[in-house]
């Protein structure tokens, strides 16, 4: 068994480990606006595990800050699932603060933009909710000992609250599809660009071979006239 070297602040050298989580939101529309406030949808902004395993066994919270138009906008969510639930009629930009079971180890931040408004096209679809989900991952590089081990011992949930809406891997593989098909067009078009200049240098090598022998022409004359 390999022994990860510790330096004086008790942190494991050369270590890092990766927790992807999901974060978004999903709004439904209510049909018409509140008579008493206005409202016109509810949504529940939230940060999943990617994976199928307890957050709590390292998160010791997480913090919502909403717009100041809400009472207590700071919420604080202490156990999963890790979403607040609300209603509204504006978007408006959410901080989500990760805070974890071992205090050596900084919070992480993440930014979301709720949104509410379905697209013409959902709802011409009939689509009854929005769904905005993001991919992105918590990366403890030189984690202390203690992290190292509450990231490592998480236990698997049920699928039901952690499921998230998005095919990641689907989107992955989209993704990576156009990314294959951009490089090919671009080497294409680098190609063709390239085939064009050969044409180009030739034919401007042509036209000084033109323009020296009708130079040589015009000394070979001028000198006969002498």
């Amino acid at each position: 068994m390999a022994v990860q070297a510790q330096d004086n602040s008790g942190r494991l050298k050369g270590v890092t480990v990766v927790k992807p989580v999901i974060y978004g939101n999903i709004s439904r529309y209510f049909g018409k606006k509140r008579e008493e406030d206005g409202h016109t949808h509810q949504w529940t902004v939230y940060v999943k595990p990617y994976r199928n395993e307890d957050m709590s066994a390292y998160v010791k919270k997480v913090n919502f800050k909403l717009h100041d138009s809400y009472p207590n906008p700071n919420r604080v969510v202490t156990k999963p699932p890790y979403e607040v639930t609300e209603t509204g009629w504006g978007e408006f930009e959410i901080i989500i603060k990760i805070y974890f079971n071992d205090p050596m180890e900084r919070p992480v931040t993440i930014y979301h933009l709720l949104k509410l408004f379905q697209s013409e096209a959902d709802v011409m679809l009939g689509k009854k909710a929005l769904v905005v989900e993001y991919y992105d991952e918590m990366v403890f590089q030189d984690p202390t000992t203690i992290m190292n081990s509450l990231l490592a011992n998480t236990t698997s949930l049920g699928i039901g609250p952690y499921k998230h809406e998005t095919d990641f891997e689907e989107k992955k593989e989209r993704t990576k599809n156009k990314i294959n098909n951009a490089h090919s067009k671009i080497r294409y078009e680098i190609d063709q660009m390239n085939e064009k200049l050969k044409r180009a240098k030739d034919s401007i090598a042509k036209m000084k071979k033109e323009i020296a022998k009708l130079e040589e022409g015009v000394t070979i004359d001028a000198d006969s006239t002498l």
